[in-house]
């Protein structure tokens, strides 16, 4: 488990598969503590969140994100959260459904991403740290870039490619991915870019 930035620490696991690491974050904002897609953890990665001071809540961007979600519950009696688009269509039951624009630990806000690979698929902003957290919505791949999924994981991969300007909006500086390398300073410019070369 490493610290990323200010407040967050990040763990990984590889995906053969996939040839990338599938991230999960841990994130003290100051008014509370969560675990951000958490994949499976190590006794030396659980030992770590204890130090910091357990999660209360468990943050899903889209349900396909569940991981690790239901040991942390277990362990550490923390709440899951995913969009109310999802809640549905998680094999997991949710403690409590999101929406755009709702505030997760008091810094964090819901950015609803609609037309991608889940409906509920979201991102969280937290604007005075100007730190962007994706799920599926970008992977870090290759490291120090920002790509889609293939055409193929979407039902209208155009209405992905729209549904993504929104991040356009945001002052981001770091950019933490579900999937992929994070990118902790100079995301930005890195994500408009992405974003236009998207229109």
């Amino acid at each position: 488990m490493k610290q990323v930035l200010d407040g967050v620490w990040t763990w990984s696991v590889f995906d053969e598969a996939r040839q990338v690491d599938f991230n999960g974050y841990f994130v003290d904002t100051g008014a509370g503590r969560l675990l951000v897609d958490p994949v499976a953890w190590t006794p030396e990665v659980e030992a770590a969140l204890e130090r910091l001071g357990p999660p209360t809540e468990v943050v899903l961007t889209n349900k396909d994100h569940r991981r690790a979600a239901a040991r942390a519950r277990e362990r550490f009696g923390a709440a899951v959260l995913v969009h109310a688009l999802d809640r549905p269509l998680l094999d997991l039951a949710a403690d409590r459904a999101l929406d755009d624009g709702d505030l997760v630990a008091g810094a964090l806000r819901v950015v609803h991403l609609s037309g991608q690979k889940s409906p509920g698929e979201m991102a969280l902003h937290w604007q005075a740290r100007r730190l962007l957290v994706l799920g599926d919505a970008l992977w870090g791949k290759p490291a120090g870039r920002l790509t889609m999924l293939p055409d193929a994981k979407y039902a209208d991969p155009a209405a992905a490619r729209a549904g993504l300007q929104r991040l356009g909006g945001l002052d981001v500086d770091a950019v933490l991915v579900g999937d992929g390398a994070p990118i902790v300073s100079g995301a930005g410019a890195i994500l408009r870019e992405t974003l236009a070369a998207l229109e």
